[in-house]
């Protein structure tokens, strides 16, 4: 009997903790006619959204799977809903399902001869076209730039500093993460050809994720720094000590990056 109550606490413990956690998020679809298919989008409002008047910035983030909700993660959840409680963050965040086995063609720019993919482009028009326009008119937002973020880890790090360099006008500020920039150096060659990047860019990767990793977001981000005075610090790069290419590690820097981007 004792171990029957303490199943029962244990199990309503969980789903109470996980209604708790969903209860500023909600999803809905969007059809995606760029990639053929349609998009599960998951949606989180600030606290205090439907007790104001206000209009808020947005953070669009890839691998909505993973963000908020364990059951649907491949290993782990971000933790976003939590964390942006905790923080009693003003910021509206628009997560993107990935496309399951087309992953890899929806987060890379270009193919790969191995890996192939290289639909990227058509991924960041379905976010610039469809999606961020529904957004902006169906919630109070602040739609500038400046007040736009986008971000990712591994492909969906790539894909969104690509997306800062390729739509400059939209996004002012992304959250890069344990970027796979080896899948696509034609990224490092794009980035010599711009001229300048005005959009805060936060690096972040562990030491124990590969072995051209740290070297590789080291590279990105010395080129980046070129094309602007480093006094204007918008370039942040952090290495984690011991840091594995997880969810975990993820989960764990998102505070911290979404605080200095936002």
């Amino acid at each position: 009997m004792k171990k029957q109550f303490l199943f029962f606490l244990l199990f309503f413990s969980t789903a109470v903790s996980s209604l708790w956690a969903q209860k500023n998020v909600t999803t809905f679809l969007l059809e995606a006619p760029q990639l053929q298919t349609t998009k599960k989008i998951w949606l989180y409002l600030p606290e205090n959204y439907a007790q104001t008047t206000k209009k808020y910035p947005v953070l669009y983030l890839h691998d909505g799977q993973n963000l908020f909700d364990a059951a649907t993660s491949y290993a782990g959840e971000w933790h976003i809903d939590e964390t942006l409680d905790s923080l009693k963050a003003e910021t509206i965040v628009v997560g993107i399902a990935h496309g399951n086995e087309k992953r890899t063609d929806e987060l890379t720019p270009y193919k790969n001869q191995q890996y192939g993919g290289g639909n990227g482009t058509l991924y960041l028009d379905f976010i610039v076209s469809q999606l961020k326009p529904y957004i902006d008119t169906n919630y109070r937002t602040k739609t500038g730039r400046y007040h736009t973020g986008i971000g990712g880890s591994s492909l969906g790090g790539l894909l969104s500093y690509y997306a800062t360099i390729t739509y400059p006008k939209v996004f002012g500020k992304a959250m890069v993460f344990s970027p796979a920039f080896w899948i696509n150096p034609e990224v490092f060659t794009r980035t010599e050809q711009i001229k300048t990047l005005k959009a805060k860019i936060y690096f972040m990767c562990g030491d124990s994720e590969s072995e051209t990793m740290v070297a590789d977001m080291d590279r990105m981000a010395s080129l980046l720094n070129t094309t602007r005075c480093s006094c204007l610090h918008l370039t942040k790069k952090r290495v984690i000590r011991l840091g594995k290419h997880n969810e975990k590690l993820w989960a764990k820097e998102f505070a911290k990056a979404y605080l200095w981007l936002f």
